[in-house]
Formats: structure tokens, sequence, C-alpha cells
């Protein structure tokens, strides 16, 4: 038996870890597998309240939304994919699977330019608020959208067809740019916004929402996407016990977990009679239909 369909052999019947290397310290895929339960259980019904949110408050929706909306969207169908990927990685190892799965993984990579887009737009909201004005028309972002959508589905395609290793580089590329981007944009926020205030006791209600908006972007940066930045540059340095078994591993599934802290901290921020509204809607559903 040749070593690679040893290899394969070993990584079908050790269920917890995908290189037989790692045996010995299987965490890091412990801790992938907790994260994609976690995101199914509870990324899903958030990500599905957060779209129910935007798409019931059309006429009181911002700007934002329409982008807040796509990436809701894109994390809802990759905590969907948990159990189709979790399936074939522990028990099928289907190499027709495998394709779907570097598909969902790859629009998962590259989601965050849907924030980025967010950030940019509240950046022209408080930074720049008279080119704002002149840009208002949502069919702008519509069409931002649709160009990102395109670029988010030739990464997907391309990561499914060509591998891993094609777009590695263009990965690491796409999370440093969006990074620096998004870091700028809410530093630059949070020191007009601030200095708005300075000598008021109150700040506009306008721009607390935007305030609000950006703190929510600022945690979701720091916990999901700095991790990454900050380790995967240093891939050539690391061995390979190291490398595979833990930094990507765990570095992977942080990101991951952005499919659940990104609804969550949207939804923290939302209005009380938001929620309230949501979940009395689903309680009212049974009893519209009996009368």
């Amino acid at each position: 038996m040749s070593n690679s369909a040893l290899n394969l052999t070993l990584c079908s019947t050790l269920l917890w870890y995908q290189f037989p290397e790692c045996a010995v310290a299987p965490y890091g895929f412990v801790f992938y597998f907790a994260v994609k339960v976690f995101n199914l259980v509870v990324g899903t019904p958030c990500n599905v309240l957060v779209l129910w949110q935007i798409l019931s408050r059309k006429s009181d929706a911002t700007t934002s939304n329409i982008f807040i909306f796509n990436l809701a969207l894109l994390d809802t169908y990759f905590c969907l994919m948990t159990p189709v990927d979790m399936v074939n990685r522990l028990l099928l190892n289907d190499r027709r699977v495998w394709f779907l799965q570097r598909f969902a993984y790859g629009i998962k990579d590259v989601a965050l330019l849907f924030l980025v887009c967010i950030c940019l737009d509240r950046y022209m909201a408080v930074v720049h608020p008279v080119l704002f004005t002149a840009i208002r028309d949502n069919r702008v972002r519509i069409c931002v959208s649709a160009l990102v959508w395109c670029l988010i589905l030739a990464y997907g395609l391309t990561k499914s067809v060509l591998g891993v290793v094609i777009v590695n580089e263009v990965f690491s590329g796409v999370i440093l740019f969006s990074f620096v981007v998004m870091i700028f944009c809410n530093i630059s926020i949070i020191w007009v916004l601030r200095r708005s205030v300075t000598g008021k006791e109150t700040m506009h209600p306008v721009k607390k929402k935007a305030f609000r908006m950006v703190l929510i972007i600022l945690g979701i940066i720091v916990v999901n996407y700095l991790p990454p930045v900050a380790l995967m540059p240093f891939a050539p340095y690391y061995s390979f016990m190291v490398f595979f078994c833990h930094i990507r591993t765990s570095v992977f599934a942080i990101m991951d977990l952005s499919c659940s802290i990104e609804p969550l901290l949207y939804i923290t921020k939302m209005e009380r009679a938001d929620i309230r509204g949501c979940w009395s809607t689903f309680a009212k559903k049974p009893h519209s239909v009996n009368t």
C-alpha cells in the first residue's frame, strides 16, 4: 500500500484529526469541530433572525443593511453546510463532496468583503457626509453587492476546482487588505464621532447608531480576523506539527466562528422592540392559522 493510501486510511479511521502526525495533539481539530456544531446550532437561527429583521423593516432600513443582509445570507449558507462537511470529513471522504466543501470554504474566505463594504459605507456616512449624500441611492450599493458576489463566486469556484494551494496567496492578500481597510475606517469613524461630542452631554441618535455599528464591526475584526493576519504570514517558519495540527486549524476555526459572532453582535445592538416583535410574530402564527 502506498504512503498516500495509508494516510487516507488513517485519516478516515482517526476521526478527530486530518493528519496522522496530529494524533498526539488533536486539540485543534476538537476545537474545529466544536465550532462547526456551535455555528450550526447558534449561527443558523441568529443569521435567520438578522435576515428576518432586515426584510421586515425595509422602510426603516439603513444603507448598510444591504451589505449586512448579503453577509448574513452567506453565513447562513456556510452554517447549513456543516452536516455535509462533518459527515464527509469524518466518514465518507468522497472526492465529489470535497468540491462542494471547498466551494463553501471559498465563499467563507472572502465573505468578509461585505464586511469591508459595511465599514466603507459607515466611513463615508460619518467622515464624508456631503459625498455620502450624493451616493446615498441604494442602487449604488446593489451594484457594489453584485460585483462583490461575482468576486466571491469566482474565488469559490476557483478554490473548488483547482484546489486550496492555488488560492492561498490570493486569500492572504484579501484578508490582509480587508483587515487594513476595516481598521482604518473604524478608527477614523471613532475619532470623528468622539470629537463631535466633545463638550456635549449626549450624542445625536444617528451618530450614536453609527457608533454602535462601528463597535460591532471592530469587535468582529479583532476577534475573528486578527489571528490569521498575525499568524498566517509566518507559516514557512512553523514546523509541520505546529502549523497543520495547531495554528492553521485553530485560525480557520476562529474565522468560521464569525458566522455566529457577526449575527450575535448585530442582535445585541438591535432595539428590544425589534426582538420582541420578531418573537411575537412567530408566536402568533399558530394562532392566526386556527382563526
